[in-house]
């Protein structure tokens, strides 16, 4: 053999060992995109790097890949990796190279979503605060100022990919690219300018070649051959701009973020599931969850302002690396009929006709090929549906899958996989105390100054705006004064203060007199805080705060921040007002403590006195703990805290304010899952604080000697908190003699010769587990959920048992839902099996 045919063969070894990611020349046609000269159905997930560990990425990818996924994708954060101009950092949880790289060796593709402007929730949509200062910059628009250092980090960013071989074009995974996102969204603010810009953008990325597709989501007027992709919660209806383009959604949103003052929002997954095959009864081959794993906001990285520090999103996998069960199962089994249908929806266009109101069929055939999908888009009633001479049953706000047209595989409203019941056990996390390492609390404390402490503090005439003072350095920014009261004794009054927020605290004379947020749908606030003065000199100490900058909207770069005045004393007894708007004040950007480092508890004089100061304003406080035992995800409870900034071991672990209560009352425990989602349609939690639990990933702690530090604006009681761990609590299924057998055992009533009915089956969350009890089962007409089932009117006598003997010492067991298994307790009436089970 020939040294050119030996590296042929190689070659080819290569590719066949590793097809996903090698030999891999994407382009795209008008029904998907093409991988080596195929087209390909393609599920996705967004996993943000920077909202997890480097220690977390395997097993997130693996739970990933496991749930049917074929591609991750993530934005690229500009301010993470270029914190100061020209200087860049990509370690850690920053070490974007080593995330994608993690996702080939699991045998997944890439979506690069580079932008560099990325909303995401994240402080100043991604955008270093820098940028700001530039001159003559604008953000977003047709600006040489701006233009020239977006090109600079996307070529970066494309240099440093290439320089790994990462795109599928040099054998690596990254089959996508996008440039800008969401911009179609604002665009006609910016006129022609936001036109050509766009244009500008569209050839800067594809004059980098990269060898892979470019993106632009939400942008109908996206230029060739940028594809124009689809953002919200269905895709359906969508179209490209182009019969060239396959219609792919970038983020279809599994759920929603949580605010600091919201509830908590969740998505019923028999919803998602019917997005998702809509989209593909539509004519998509390329569907993207946002987010597939949310993760934490850690450091000041959340936007918005007032995103939470949480990230979880109701996503398949939880905050803390958890699957959320029924959402990922069901989205499982979706995923693979789905896939079943692959070979004709990439061989032709759909032909969709009505089946009467409300009602729609879809068939792709080719040839011996043929897949259909039967919608009932009715949010009311079940309707029995007429399709090529044969009767099939639609729930209401579903869609049915027939990979042969004849036999429904599933079906989006009923949900064969189990569901999860989680729990936080709060864990024992003390150390032996010394008494040279704290109080008898446990904790020790320094106090931060009320007002201007740092010598690089310095006076303005007038209220500065506080992005432009503060550049972004610290949440913090002191605005302080002096004045002068001449009355003969103290005076009530009241001091007015109008801000853009997003929260301040006021101070008299050195003592908190008052304090007020904004809220997520009202950055501007005015407060009018009771007062009183002292004959003679009078400090007025201003702290005002950012709770992560603006991220989105046209222009954002340009909303101010901080204390905008006017800031009023009213209310004299003699009926006069004094502005103190224009007067000199003195500023002090970010926090004595912060100078100092004594985030990492190794720096300053820690204070031991036993009186220990709780409830007091501008504390730093300081414990040494032991990380609970076993291997189950951490949390932080900040019950009894008030509002501030957290570090274990010197890594931010986010702002917490457990204080801030969701006021809205429109909440419920269950959400009917027809019908349009909206972010606040399915939300729970309210007249609770919107976060109490905060992630402390395992990878950060060490066995015992861990240093807590948090920072306290308003005042707390730190011995209060508590350290948790989550775990699954029980596991339960619940389904119907009329569910379709699980996709698993689709084509084997041929092969078998019998028909092959519904299953019920429990898997155990970890390797090392098996069900140890059976806490519920019922054959017949079980009602209620999961944790709080019980009998109908009809029940069989039969069911624990026959479930205790399939399940109990198994790790998995499976159970057929028929009265050939449990006998018929009930003749003529519609049954279900419903099971909880728990695992040791």
């Amino acid at each position: 053999m020939r040294p050119a045919q030996i590296v042929l063969v190689l070659f080819w070894l290569l590719c066949i060992h590793t097809p996903k990611l090698f030999c891999a020349n994407v382009e795209y046609d008008h029904r998907a995109l093409v991988i080596d000269g195929k087209r390909r159905v393609l599920i996705s997930g967004s996993i943000h790097y920077p909202r997890s560990t480097p220690e977390m990425w395997p097993d997130l990818i693996q739970k990933s890949k496991d749930g049917g996924l074929d591609v991750i994708e993530t934005y690229v954060f500009w301010n993470l990796h270029e914190p100061v101009r020209g200087q860049y950092d990509f370690d850690g949880r920053k070490d974007l190279v080593k995330f994608v790289k993690t996702v080939a060796a699991a045998g997944l593709y890439v979506h690069l979503r580079i932008g560099p402007y990325v909303c995401a929730e994240w402080n100043y949509g991604g955008f270093p605060v820098w940028l700001h200062f530039i001159p003559g910059i604008k953000f977003r628009t047709d600006n040489e100022p701006f233009k020239a250092e977006m090109k600079r980090f996307t070529a970066k960013i494309v240099d440093m990919i290439k320089q790994e071989k990462l795109y599928a074009s040099q054998g690596g995974p990254v089959i996508l690219s996008q440039i800008e996102n969401e911009y179609g969204n604002i665009d006609t603010a910016y006129g022609a300018a936001g036109k050509s810009y766009i244009k500008w953008a569209a050839t800067m990325a594809t004059s980098l070649d990269t060898g892979v597709p470019w993106v632009m989501c939400l942008q109908a007027d996206a230029p060739d051959p940028i594809i124009n992709t689809w953002n919200g919660f269905y895709g359906d209806e969508f179209t490209p701009n182009s019969n060239t383009k396959p219609k792919m959604w970038t983020e279809n949103w599994s759920g929603w973020f949580l605010v600091f003052g919201g509830a908590v929002p969740y998505r019923p997954v028999e919803d998602l599931a019917f997005a998702v095959a809509r989209f593909f009864q539509r004519g998509g081959t390329f569907q993207n969850y946002y987010m597939y794993h949310g993760g934490t906001n850690f450091d000041r990285a959340s936007g918005g302002p007032f995103i939470a520090t949480s990230y979880d999103y109701d996503a398949p996998i939880d905050e803390y690396g958890i699957i959320r069960q029924p959402k990922w199962g069901h989205l499982k089994e979706v995923h693979k009929a789905i896939k079943l249908c692959e070979e004709a929806l990439i061989a032709t266009d759909p032909t969709i006709t009505s089946l009467g109101p409300n009602l729609e069929a879809a068939v792709y055939k080719t040839g011996s090929v043929c897949a259909a999908f039967l919608a009932n888009v009715g949010t009311k009633s079940d309707v029995t549906v007429n399709f090529s001479g044969n009767s099939y049953h639609l729930p209401a706000w579903s869609v049915s899958i027939l990979p042969d047209c004849k036999s429904v595989v599933l079906n989006t409203a009923k949900i064969n996989s189990a569901s999860a019941i989680s729990s936080f056990t709060t864990e024992s996390s003390k150390e032996d105390i010394g008494s040279s390492e704290a109080s008898s609390t446990g904790w020790s404390w320094i106090s931060e100054p009320v007002g201007i402490s740092k010598t690089d503090s310095f006076s303005q005439t007038g209220l500065l705006e506080q992005i432009n003072t503060t550049a972004d350095k610290s949440d913090y920014l002191w605005y302080s004064l002096s004045i002068d009261y001449k009355a003969d004794a103290s005076s009530q009054t009241v001091l007015h203060i109008e801000s853009l927020g997003h929260a301040l605290h006021a101070f008299i004379n050195g003592k908190l007199a008052g304090s007020q947020p904004g809220n997520s749908g009202k950055y501007k606030f005015t407060v009018d805080i009771p007062v009183t003065l002292v004959a003679g000199k009078n400090t007025i100490d201003l702290l005002s705060l950012t709770v992560g900058l603006q991220n989105y909207g046209a222009f954002f770069d340009t909303w101010g921040v901080g204390i905008t005045g006017p800031v009023i004393l009213k209310g004299f007894a003699n009926g006069n007002t004094l502005d103190l708007s224009s007067q000199k004040w003195t500023y002090q950007v970010g926090l004595q403590g912060e100078d100092l480092g004594l985030s990492s508890g190794s720096s300053g004089q820690w204070n031991l006195q036993s009186t220990f100061p709780k409830n007091q304003p501008l504390t730093w406080y300081k414990t040494t703990f032991s990380a609970p035992s076993g291997s189950d995800p951490v949390a932080i409870d900040f019950t009894g805290m008030g509002k501030g900034e957290a570090w274990v071991n010197g890594q931010r672990i986010g702002r917490y304010w457990p204080t801030y209560v969701a006021s809205d009352a429109s909440c419920t425990d269950s959400c009917n899952y027809r019908g349009p989602y909206s972010a606040s349609k399915c939300r729970k939690n309210c007249e609770k604080p919107s976060q109490t639990l905060y992630h402390v990933p395992r990878s950060w702690l060490k066995p015992s000697g861990n240093i807590l530090v948090l920072f306290e604006e308003r005042g707390g009681d730190p011995t209060q908190i508590s350290f948790v761990t989550k775990q699954t609590e029980s596991l339960c299924a619940h389904v119907s003699d009329s569910h379709p057998p699980p996709v698993d055992l689709w084509n084997s009533e041929t092969e078998s010769g019998r028909k092959v009915g519904p299953v019920l089956s429990l898997t155990c969350p970890h390797d090392n587990q098996v069900i140890s009890s059976i806490k519920f089962a019922s054959y017949g007409t079980p009602l209620g959920t999961c944790g709080n089932f019980y009998h109908g009117r009809c029940s069989s006598n039969k069911a624990l048992s026959i479930v205790q003997k399939a399940c109990i010492g198994s790790s998995s067991c499976s159970v057929g839902v028929s009265s050939d298994t449990f006998g018929d307790p009930c003749r003529g009436m519609a049954k279900s099996l419903a099971v909880e089970a728990t695992c040791a």
